[in-house]
């Protein structure tokens, strides 16, 4: 499985002041491919995690949005996030509608809109769906200022399974090679085959002319859930594994022919935990599917994938997936009923969107809890420029906290006041205890500060300081101090 790394689409320009909603016009649509798309126009405001009581300066994107069955408008997941509005606009101008997010998935990066006005769309004709493969063109749609789509064609080069950029599961994808020109709607771009819908270009490498596209098995996945309430997202099993290449290796655990994978984890509380999967098993096969000592089965539409698209594209939460094993030499057969993972039952959380971010100040101690959002706010390179204790916590959280805390929480910063005198410099430790409350969550910050020991508070650290102490009184008497020279709309949110 490749690290998932690739360049923006395109820069955008910011803009701070949101558009006003404009009165809904229905125009004539011109007779060629632009009565199949429309323009999307978000304003953004991203909460920062470096000061989680407030936000970012808002920003806007402009998208090509495919017309979907029943009045949808298909995007990206990112175009929408924390989204403070969302209009729908002629491709040629001349008629706008404000819309809401009719269901939104960060993980698949995938999100269906809904216009305000039922009739705005209703001179367009909405797109199928079609499937692709190796070889096949395909064309990516964009719009001129007239409304005219701008279409560019380039070969499907390679299908594959991959890590998609807000969280740990992989999906199916889609890459292609096209000279895509900037305009000014690049965030979302429709790939057509032969008229229809085959997926959507979200990523855009301007140097070597690749495009990553989630393809139309994904997003059909998708909008299947997304008609069902409350929406419930891709399924996962909860175990890892790793291949049987070396023939020593193979010969120790007793596998013939040339199949099978190792499994090295079975998370807690899994679907594949409840099973009876365990650490150690060989994986043969999943629903009769052959499974190679790389992971991978032969899919009959693209050949060779990763057994992970068995599970996350072919399957449904609910759906009860058949484990051909090998365990003690002996061959088994164990069924998996597969669930979705909320992102909140993470220890270090994938991704916070669309919500703000917890914290709690005590002080000037700023404590918040570990995510991989708040890691993200050092960079694109951020695995190498965030503190390095802390990217370790987030990457290998399932293997150091399998049985707690529930959550890490940081001391993110200190803001100066006379109760932190002299801790200024302290940032970016975890916080294990404070008052000999060990800390499964943020949450239990209120309750340990309630104890502070002969008038002392005791916060512990799992590096160096490993304790620090700070008078209970000082800091009731900067708390009203705090808020009012640091401009703070609140002291904590939990």
């Amino acid at each position: 499985m490749r690290p998932f790394a690739f360049i923006l689409l395109f820069a955008l320009a910011l803009r701070a002041d949101e558009p006003k909603p404009a009165a809904p016009a229905v125009p004539a649509v011109k007779p060629d491919e632009s009565h199949h798309v429309v323009r999307v126009n978000i304003t953004n405001q991203n909460w920062d995690f470096m000061r989680p009581w407030g936000k970012r300066a808002p920003f806007s994107r402009r998208a090509v949005g495919p017309v979907l069955a029943g009045g949808r408008v298909l995007v990206t997941a990112e175009l929408v996030a924390n989204a403070t509005y969302i209009e729908l606009e002629m491709p040629d101008g001349s008629g706008k509608t404000p819309a809401q997010i009719e269901a939104v998935d960060y993980e698949c990066n995938l999100a269906v809109l809904r216009g305000d006005d039922a009739k705005f769309l209703k001179a367009f004709q909405p797109l199928d769906f079609t499937e692709a493969k190796v070889g096949d063109t395909l064309n990516i749609w964009q719009l001129e200022s007239t409304g005219v789509v701008l279409s560019t064609a380039g070969p499907l080069t390679t299908v594959e399974v991959t890590r998609y950029p807000n969280d740990d599961s992989s999906f199916l994808v889609y890459r292609s090679t096209a000279s895509i020109q900037f305009r000014d709607s690049s965030f979302t771009l429709p790939a057509i085959k032969n008229g229809r819908l085959a997926g959507l270009v979200v990523r855009y490498d301007n140097q070597s002319n690749s495009a990553e596209i989630v393809p139309s098995p994904v997003i059909r996945h998708f909008l299947k859930d997304a008609d069902k309430k409350p929406y419930e997202g891709f399924p996962r099993t909860g175990l890892l594994f790793s291949n049987t290449r070396d023939p020593q290796f193979r010969r120790y655990v007793g596998l013939n022919g040339n199949g099978g994978v190792y499994v090295t984890e079975v998370l807690k509380d899994s679907p594949a935990s409840k099973a009876g999967l365990q650490p150690g098993d060989i994986i043969l096969k999943l629903d009769g599917e052959p499974i190679d000592q790389d992971g991978n089965y032969v899919d009959p539409d693209y050949g060779k994938l990763a057994l992970i698209n068995l599970i996350s594209t072919k399957h449904f939460v609910g759906d009860a997936v058949k484990f051909t094993i090998q365990r003690d030499g002996k061959l088994q057969e164990l069924t998996v009923t597969l669930t979705h993972r909320d992102v909140e039952s993470y220890v270090s959380e994938p991704y916070v969107i669309d919500r703000a971010p917890k914290f709690y100040i005590m002080g000037g101690l700023v404590l918040q809890e570990l995510s991989r959002q708040f890691l993200k706010e050092f960079g694109n390179d951020w695995q190498k420029r965030a503190p390095q204790e802390l990217v370790y916590l987030d990457r290998y959280q399932q293997d150091l906290f399998a049985d707690g805390p529930k959550k890490i929480v940081i001391l993110s910063r200190v803001l100066p006041m006379p109760s932190t005198l002299g801790y200024e410099e302290l940032h970016q430790l975890r916080v294990t205890k404070i008052n000999g409350v060990e800390l499964q969550s943020l949450a239990d910050v209120p309750g340990a500060i309630e104890k502070p020991e002969n008038g002392l508070h005791k916060i512990e650290f799992d590096a160096d300081p490993s304790v620090i102490y700070l008078d209970a009184a000082s800091l009731r008497a900067d708390e009203e101090a705090l808020a009012k020279n640091y401009r703070l709309p609140a002291t904590k949110r939990l």
